[in-house]
């Protein structure tokens, strides 16, 4: 059977739309908005009207219109921890708490409400797909070590279970009977053991644990964070933002872009080159330590996001890790396709349908 898929995904200041006829992509854009015209609505949850009108226009646009799609999926956003991944049924319970912002304030939560918004008076499906608070983190990866703070899991994991599927499939193994370690470097850095299709342990992408990333601390010296956050110099929202949005490389070179950083490295600038190195050799410490707690029982190390572009960073990380084990590069994070392939599983009844 054929389905026609509306694929959402919001950003903080685009909105990427897709259409998809089962896996075939019809129309792909991302509308970038106007940073003025996004500050200007007082929440998240405020801009929704505003990014349904231009999903409405991307459709009649290219000739379609609500009533043609069989099926709307979007990027799924700040809930409570789910404890599988998988593909869920978008439910009102689920819009209040993201409308809410229950469980946080990001523009992903916006992806869930608009499909469920437009799909409801037509009576078809919403779903989300492996959203950003999958948690299937074993009980020994949650102890930080200190009681009451436990570790938690907030990563990539749209990207990181489709590049899984797609790795076992090329392959011909199914993602279930495999070990393997996932990174995924964009802004954040996320490095994931998936053990027969669980994520049992992962980093922090977002609250700042784990390696520097392009424009995160990653996990920071304990001590000289607590003086920074009593010093009186910094508010909380400062301090998080330190943390998350002008830690890692934009604190070192002033830049995130890894276009801009190889052009500097391939000039000569030796101070881009050393950060880039040292970003390099703290994901490679945070894959090995995934290796060694699963006993070196590992079938593939493989690295995804759009940093896996980068032949000099995937270089700089092969040097430390293919002495042990070969690495598998997937570069980019193909998201809007992550979200058709999740919903066609349903569909198709490869996978059963969540409720959350």
């Amino acid at each position: 059977m054929d389905y026609l898929i509306l694929v959402i995904n919001p950003g903080s200041t685009s909105t990427k739309i897709a259409i998809f006829n089962n896996d075939k992509l019809i129309q792909e854009q991302t509308l970038k908005h106007d940073v003025d015209i996004i500050q200007s609505f007082p929440t998240i949850i405020s801009q929704k009207d505003f990014r349904k009108q231009i999903i409405i226009d991307f459709l009649t646009d290219h000739h379609y219109s609500l009533t043609d799609i069989d099926v709307f999926v979007g990027r799924g956003g700040m809930l409570k921890p789910i404890k599988t991944g998988g593909t869920f049924l978008v439910t009102p319970a689920m819009v209040d708490e993201l409308k809410a912002a229950k469980y946080g304030q990001h523009a992903s939560n916006l992806g869930a409400v608009l499909a469920f918004e437009m799909a409801k008076p037509l009576n078809r499906p919403a779903y989300i797909v492996n959203p950003v608070c999958v948690d299937e983190m074993e009980d020994i990866a949650r102890v930080s070590g200190l009681k009451g703070m436990e570790r938690t899991s907030i990563f990539h994991a749209l990207n990181h279970k489709a590049i899984g599927k797609r790795y076992a499939k090329s392959v011909d193994r199914d993602y279930d009977d495999l070990n393997l370690i996932i990174a995924h470097l964009g802004g954040g850095f996320s490095v994931a053991l998936h053990r027969k299709g669980r994520v049992v342990d992962v980093n922090n992408a977002l609250g700042g644990t784990g390696p520097f990333s392009p424009e995160r601390t990653g996990t920071l010296p304990t001590f000289p964070l607590v003086e920074m956050c009593f010093s009186g110099q910094y508010s909380l929202d400062e301090i998080k933002r330190l943390l998350a949005g002008k830690g890692g490389l934009v604190s070192y070179l002033g830049t995130s872009n890894g276009l801009e950083i190889k052009k500097r490295i391939e000039a000569g600038d030796q101070e881009a080159r050393f950060y880039f190195q040292a970003m390099a050799y703290n994901v490679a410490k945070e894959i090995g330590s995934l290796y060694f707690v699963n006993k070196g029982q590992i079938d593939a190390i493989i690295l995804t996001g759009g940093l896996a572009y980068s032949s000099i960073f995937v270089d700089m990380i092969k040097e430390y890790v293919q002495p042990i084990q070969s690495v598998s590069v997937f570069p980019g994070e193909d998201e809007m396709r992550a979200l058709a392939e999740g919903t066609l599983r349903v569909l198709n009844k490869q996978e059963k349908l969540q409720v959350y």
